[in-house]
């Protein structure tokens, strides 16, 4: 059975480190688990169970954890079979995201699985947990040692059920001519072998992004699976995110940031989400920038829809390559081998059976 490790950076100031300390204390009592703290304990972390525990002062930053960041960046096979999850403690409204996303996407990288929302934060002054708190009748705090309790058993008991026949939604918002996303999609397609694929592009420029609609009214119409603005986003994502085991998205990168008609889907996700939650399906991603900034994209697929909307961020969920001119990306280095790969790890992770090293 897999080992339950806490890897909590050390940080000298214990006044700052409390309130982190208390949360961690409720969310494992009655756990048995091994702590890491410092540097040179850092490791033996394959197919364990991790939780990520990060206290940041009013800067938003922890040197200490940054050494441990540096050591995952370097060691890309280090957290191979792991499952994680993580817990960000701050002094102010600010910073607790941004690491969590920028942490799990390193983490991800280096072979880790998150399941849907592995992300607790603590802002400074708790406001984040001003709906939970209401909901479960207890104070901010309280919702705050609720959700990391819950995270805990999350990561604990987490397993991917296998799928024999796998079904696949690939969305995207490309030109099929001139995309060099595309061209490697289509790589990664031929090798998808004992799967179903459904494909729906997202191009139409009617596709309207949400409103923000009022809660009673977004509720309404998400108990009939719906959407105020109806469109494509309802009559064929809707049912076909539904019907998937797993989300495939083409994201060129489009100035740091996913496309325009990408955004909208996500945002229009939550009418669809208040019914139904996705932690059974995995999220996947082809990222290729022209330039740079893949991890920006990746980064925002991870906090759109893994630690919000719920999808699992299985290990290594992104392809993310450079090619800027149309079909420089066939110039790439091996590049029909990392979609063969790419392949074989979507098809693994599906049918719950463990890459080769």
């Amino acid at each position: 059975m897999s080992e339950l490790v806490l890897v909590r950076p050390r940080c000298n100031d214990k006044c700052r480190t409390m309130r982190l300390q208390e949360v961690l204390e409720y969310a494992l009592r009655g756990r048995d688990y091994r702590l890491v703290e410092r540097l040179e304990d850092f490791k033996g972390l394959q197919n364990q169970r991790i939780i990520f525990a990060v206290s940041q002062g009013i800067s938003g930053i922890n040197l200490e954890y940054f050494r441990f960041l540096k050591v995952l960046r370097l060691n890309h096979q280090m957290l191979k079979g792991a499952v994680g999850g993580i817990i960000v403690d701050g002094e102010s409204e600010l910073y607790t995201k941004s690491i969590a996303r920028d942490f799990v996407f390193t983490a991800n990288q280096c072979g880790c699985t998150f399941p849907g929302r592995p992300l607790v934060e603590g802002t400074g002054s708790l406001q984040n947990f001003n709906i939970q708190a209401m909901n479960l009748e207890t104070d901010n705090m309280g919702a705050y040692l609720k959700a990391s309790r819950e995270l805990v058993d999350t990561v604990a008991g987490f397993s991917q059920k296998p799928k024999e026949r796998p079904k696949i939604l690939m969305l995207h918002a490309s030109n099929f001519r001139t995309s060099n996303t595309v061209n490697f999609w289509q790589m990664t397609k031929e090798n998808l072998k004992g799967c179903e694929i459904e494909e729906i592009s997202l191009r139409n420029g009617s596709i309207q992004d949400c409103a923000g609609c009022p809660y009673k009214m977004c509720m309404h119409f998400s108990r009939r699976s719906n959407c105020y603005y109806g469109g494509v986003i309802v009559e064929q994502v809707y049912p076909a995110v539904q019907n998937c085991d797993a989300l495939v998205l083409l994201c060129p990168n489009y100035n740091d940031a996913v496309s325009a008609n990408l955004s909208a889907f996500i945002n229009r996700l939550t009418a669809l989400f208040r019914k139904n939650r996705f932690s059974e399906k995995n999220l996947f991603a082809v990222i290729i920038s022209g330039y740079s900034g893949g991890d920006l994209v990746a980064e925002q697929l991870i906090s759109g829809l893994n630690m919000n909307k719920s999808f699992i961020l299985p290990s290594q969920f992104a392809f993310l390559e450079t090619a800027n001119d149309p079909e420089s990306i066939l110039e790439v280095e091996n590049i029909q081998e990392k979609a063969r790969e790419f392949a074989k790890h979507i098809m693994n992770t599906l049918k719950a059976v463990p890459d080769e090293p």
